[in-house]
């Protein structure tokens, strides 16, 4: 962990801390929307860069999907796949799979 050294950024009203240029932009906190989060710990506080996933994103790091896709993985790794070679055929082994139910 590479620490910065002085200057110490003042914490002014509100709370409010200014990071150093050279840090925020290591850390992507230079780009629009950039997070932080903020761990209390017993030696003190840890500011950490946070990705935030948009709302309508959300859905895809439920537990329940992300056990899916955990599942998907297995079965990809396993060798269970099948390819096509245009989107035609794809959409034919579709048609037959709906036939098979």
């Amino acid at each position: 962990m590479q620490h910065v050294g002085s200057p110490v950024p003042d914490v002014a009203g509100r709370g409010l801390l200014a990071l150093p240029a050279d840090l925020r932009r290591r850390h992507r906190l230079d780009e629009p929307g950039a997070q932080l989060e903020i761990v209390e710990r017993d030696h003190g506080i840890e500011l950490r860069p946070h990705t935030a996933v948009p709302a309508a994103q959300d859905w895809f790091w439920t537990e329940r999907w992300q056990a899916m896709e955990r599942g998907v993985d297995e079965r990809v790794s396993g060798g269970e796949v099948t390819t096509h070679e245009t989107g035609d055929d794809f959409l034919g082994h579709l048609g037959r799979l709906e036939t098979d139910i």
